[in-house]
């Protein structure tokens, strides 16, 4: 991650460290300067987001504006749109998608 790079809702990130490593998700939500809530909507639902430090994340460019603006207008979003970001985010990027195929 950049430094001073600062997480939006809605940015996909890469977890770089932990059980979760090298698997895509979306921001849901910021806890403050250091921690994040992360979800991809398959295995970590919305409902069950897991916080990750900034540190072991790798922010991208990218934020999904319908992930962004259905947590801004009703505070929640579905986990179809999470999937559905993190997909066309890694399609995009030409990425292969080892989570969609449960390696």
């Amino acid at each position: 991650m950049e430094q001073g790079m600062k997480p939006i809702i809605g940015q996909i990130a890469r977890t770089l460290k932990g059980r979760d490593q090298e698997k895509y998700g979306v921001i849901i939500g910021i806890i403050d300067e250091r921690f994040v809530w992360i979800a991809d909507g398959d295995k970590r639902k919305f409902d069950q987001p897991k916080r990750k430090n900034l540190l072991h994340l790798e922010l991208f460019d990218t934020v999904s504006t319908e992930v962004a603006s259905s947590i801004s207008e009703t505070g929640r979003v579905t986990n179809g749109k999470l999937r559905y970001a993190v997909s066309k985010f890694l399609e995009e990027h030409d990425i292969e998608n080892t989570q969609a195929k449960g390696e």
